[in-house]
Formats: C-alpha cells, structure tokens, sequence
C-alpha cells in the first residue's frame, strides 16, 4: 500500500495525523504500508514559492492513494485565486485526473442533537452528493479581471462542460445509485444556463442505460430548500463543480458539524484523493481542539475505494461510532453530558476502540 501524505495547512496537519494513526492501527502488519510526506498548499508555498511542487506531483502519481489535510492559508483572500495556497489541491486533482468527488453525508444516531434542525428532520439522514471536479467556473476559459472600456474593472468566470465531462460523472452518479437504492437527483440549473440545459439531457441520455435507476432533476436553488427541509428524500444526488460544492458544505449540517464529513476525489482504476471535507479552519490551528473524525472517515474511504478492504473500512467506521456512542466529542459537536476532547485525543480513543475490536476478534477466534 503506497499512499502519499499531504498535510497542507491549518488543521489539515493535526487531523491527517490522527488519520495516519487510525490506519496504522487498522492495518496493523498485515499489508506492509509505505507512507511518503509531501508538501502542498502554503507549506510549500513557503518553502519553493508554488502550492504544487513538481515533487508533490510525482510523489502523488506513483501512490496508490493520497490522503490530505487541507489546503488554503489567510493570506489567500489578498491573492489571485491561480496564486493561492488552496489553488495546489484544484491542479492536483487535474493533474491526477481525478473528476468525481464523493461526498457522503450520514448522521450518526449519537449525533442527532449536534445537528441544529428537528431530530425529525434528519434522524436516519444517508446520502452521497457526487461532485464533477475537472469542469464549470473553477476551470473554464475565458477568466479573470480585465478593465473595460469605460475604465470600469470587470470580472469574467465561464461556466463550460463537455459532452464528455458529463458523460463520466453520470456514469459514476448512475454506478453510485445501483450499490446504493437506485435513487439518482440530478441537480442543475438549466432553466437559464445554457451548459446546465446541456448537463440536463446528456445525463437523461446516459439514465437509459441504467434502467432500473429512478431518475430525478432539481434546480439548484430548489435542491438547497428539500435538502434542508426533507433530506431523507435524497439517496444520491450528482451535479457540477460549482453547486455540488455549496450544497455539500450545507448538507453538513444535516451530520451535525462539517468535521464529521469525509470525501473521495476519484478517477480511473481507483486512483484517489481522500480528504475531509471541512477546509483548513486557521482560527483554530495549531490549538487541538479541531475534529479528526472526518479525516479518520476519509481513510476509511481510501481503504474501501482504493485498496478494496471493506473489512478494515467497516471496522474503521464502527470505531468511530464506539467512540461517540461512549460520549467523547470535540468542541465543534458538544453535548452537556459528553466528555469533550481534544484532536489527538480524540484519535486516540479510535485507536483504542479499533484495538478492542480486534482483541475481541481475536478471542472469539480462539
């Protein structure tokens, strides 16, 4: 197992760390494990004046899996976007080819509370938001500020799929909702966007090859009200870089807090990128309150997608679930009656639940 290590910046070095801990304790020495640090985001902008060295590229390519942090510092906001730490991770994605990001969205029962709408509402909660990655205003030409003739400063994105960009992530919405309850929302705006009228009836042309899959559309404004008021409607919804982006950080409320959402940025034969959901959170650095549970849960992701060991991704998961049914929490999901924690401790009581797991295991075995 060859996984290259990417910490980045903010909590993305404490959480991956407690994510590396979890997966050495999981895999223990049965499969050897070959971990290799790289730098990226405003560490190595810091250090060779890009947030995507060469190296990292490199290093990324020959692994099987890439398991990151965050990427993203303060001074991003007073930079243009091309110049900018968190500017490393959308060239990584590209560079790797790498265009369909899985979000899954579930609540744990433990949780219920932490959530800020009616238990009602989100009790049972089990979605999986697919994100396109290569594509929409993140990417297309033409871009940037240019002033006008009118002296005025104007700023231009394009929004621009393919035929073929949206062919893939179809597929890969399709393929998603036959594993699951073959329920797929297809999420657009194509009442006024032309490449959203394009999204809408190429992924209508790829359902007819998955016919057993009930097929929906939304706008994304209509998406964002059901996915607050009735989210337990939703099994698998697809849509573009841009929306899939917003609703996803929204829908992290439904599990109670952003640090509790993992995802998989996914290509060809498995290639991924595995990284929590919540960004790099500078205001809370370096202070060991932030939440590993969402990175911890994207390694549980990266065995399961990229090294096929269900197993070890189900005991992973089921750690986490001990942990919280034993009342540990962080701050960002306290409850009165919990014991709060902080990231390192909070890793560690995982490393304790999996090593339970398998002293029981082994027992039962003998």
């Amino acid at each position: 197992m060859k996984i290259a290590v990417l910490p980045g910046d903010g909590i993305g070095k404490e959480v991956t760390a407690q994510a590396v801990k979890a997966l050495r304790a999981v895999v223990g020495n049965a499969i050897p494990m070959e971990m290799t640090e790289a730098a990226i985001g405003g560490a190595a902008l810091d250090t060779v004046g890009t947030a995507l060295p060469e190296e990292t590229v490199e290093i990324a390519r020959k692994a099987d899996a890439i398991l990151l942090g965050g990427t993203g510092v303060p001074e991003d906001e007073h930079r243009p976007p091309k110049d900018g730490a968190g500017n490393g991770l959308l060239r990584l994605r590209k560079a790797l080819g790498l265009y369909a990001n899985f979000r899954p969205v579930t609540l744990f029962p433990e949780l219920l509370s932490a959530s800020t709408l009616k238990p009602e509402v989100v009790d049972g909660v089990d979605l999986l938001i697919i994100r396109e990655l290569n594509g929409d205003l993140y990417f297309g030409e033409p871009r940037g500020i240019f002033k006008g003739d009118d002296g005025k400063r104007y700023g231009i994105n394009t929004m621009h799929y393919s035929e073929g960009e949206i062919e893939r992530i179809a597929h890969s919405g399709f393929q998603a909702a036959m594993r699951r309850n073959r329920k797929l929302c297809s999420v657009d705006k194509s009442n006024v966007l032309e490449t959203m009228m394009l999204w809408r009836e190429v992924v209508i042309e790829v359902g007819k090859q998955y016919p057993e899959v009930e097929l929906s559309h939304l706008y994304v404004d209509a998406a964002s009200m059901v996915l607050i008021r009735n989210p337990k409607q939703f099994d698998v919804i697809v849509t573009g870089n841009v929306f899939g982006d917003i609703l996803s950080d929204a829908a992290a409320m439904l599990a109670g807090s952003i640090g509790m959402l993992p995802s998989a940025s996914l290509g060809a034969n498995n290639k991924g990128l595995y990284e929590p959901v919540h960004g790099t959170a500078p205001d809370i650095a370096g202070k060991d309150i932030a939440n590993p549970l969402a990175a911890i849960l994207s390694a549980a992701m990266m065995l399961r997608h990229s090294f096929g060991m269900e197993e070890h991704a189900a005991r992973v998961e089921n750690a986490v679930r001990s942990v919280l049914r034993d009342g540990f929490r962080t701050a960002d999901i306290r409850e009165p009656g919990c014991t709060t924690v902080g990231t390192v401790a909070m890793g560690d009581e995982v490393v304790k639940a999996l090593l339970r797991e398998a002293t029981q295991a082994t027992v039962a075995a003998s």
